[in-house]
């Protein structure tokens, strides 16, 4: 599949111009203006963890004893700090949060651990191991 223009964020201003049918001066101004309100958040590029030894992708599940705002956002902020969090979301239902981790193997999954539980007083987590991507965002910007 042909990646499209937004999935490539080394596509120059002038490909990208003649891409959608603008002057570059008119694709400038449309992407400062989509800067602006905060649709396009910078550029990125993908890397292939696994590549890079983080083999072990784990989605944990955390339920929390405590739900003050305090407790809340001192837990968000030490979340937000392992280096091994991809994605961490709030959640409805019988779990309070969803944290995406890449990590090296089960060792690396276990010092996580041990750093996420450190000081706090958590109710439940559990990990669910993924065994294998197969849509992922970055699948998702190649559709036709």
């Amino acid at each position: 599949m042909a990646a499209h223009f937004w999935a490539d964020p080394n596509l120059s201003q002038r490909d990208l111009a003649e891409r959608v049918g603008l002057s570059q001066n008119a694709c400038w101004r449309r992407l400062q203006r989509l800067h602006s309100l905060g649709l396009i958040r910078g550029s990125n590029s993908n890397s292939d963890l696994h590549a890079l030894g983080f083999d072990l992708t784990v989605f944990v599940m955390i339920r929390t004893r405590h739900h003050s705002k305090k407790r809340s956002e001192a837990f968000r902020a030490h979340v937000e700090r392992l280096p091994e969090v991809i994605d961490f979301y709030r959640i409805g239902g019988d779990w309070d949060y969803l944290i995406k981790v890449v990590t090296q193997g089960m060792s690396g999954y276990d010092a996580f651990y041990q750093k996420l539980i450190t000081n706090f007083d958590l109710a439940a987590v559990t990990g669910f191991f993924s065994m294998e991507a197969i849509i992922r965002p970055v699948d998702l910007m190649n559709l036709r």
